[in-house]
């Protein structure tokens, strides 16, 4: 007989400054009607993780969840462009901007690729599968959520653009048979 599926509900943590201000990287509080409105969400399980960005762990609080902090669910590293805004660099580096925008294979000066964050998005499924046997949730950054749904639908780092998580967005995933699937549930 087999195993039941395990169950992963990815939230997206409360909306931040950064995230409205299109800054790269950082670590802000969230904004308080943002953590107001994820005070609505009903949402529990049998293990809980969060990023460790304060946005990630203050939204779990809010739900009332005790998250196991999980520094593999980071958001993506910016290296020296971390705290900048997207209008700032773009005004100030536009070559250096656009060849990073344009090719998912070029990090920033000092961070990670497109596909750096895939792969470790990737290792960490992989931990999870072999060790939680019920239904996990993760609160992270939304840019960890979008990699996390290329890695289960197979997508290239090139597609992670076309993937748009709005803050408190869930993502529900399923694992059975060595595959994780999205799970779309009524």
């Amino acid at each position: 007989m087999t195993a039941p599926p395990q169950a992963l509900t990815l939230v997206a943590h409360a909306l931040t400054p950064a995230l409205r201000g299109l800054v790269l990287g950082g670590d802000t509080e969230p904004d308080p009607a943002s953590v107001e409105a994820a005070s609505e969400l009903k949402l529990s399980a049998h293990a809980v993780y969060a990023g460790p960005e304060q946005a990630a762990v203050r939204t779990a609080a809010v739900l009332g969840l005790d998250p196991v902090v999980e520094p593999a669910l980071r958001d993506r590293e910016y290296g020296e462009w971390t705290g900048r805004g997207l209008e700032e660099l773009l005004a100030s580096e536009p070559s250096r901007v656009a060849a990073w925008l344009e090719r998912p294979h070029t990090a920033t000066p000092g961070g990670e690729t497109e596909n750096d964050v895939l792969a470790r998005v990737a290792d960490w499924l992989g931990d999870l599968a072999a060790r939680e046997h019920g239904s996990a949730l993760a609160v992270v950054h939304p840019a960890i959520v979008r990699a996390i749904v290329l890695y289960v639908v197979d997508a290239p780092a090139e597609s992670l653009r076309h993937v748009d998580v709005r803050p408190l967005a869930t993502v529900n995933l399923s694992y059975h048979s060595g595959n994780w699937s999205l799970a779309f549930t009524p």
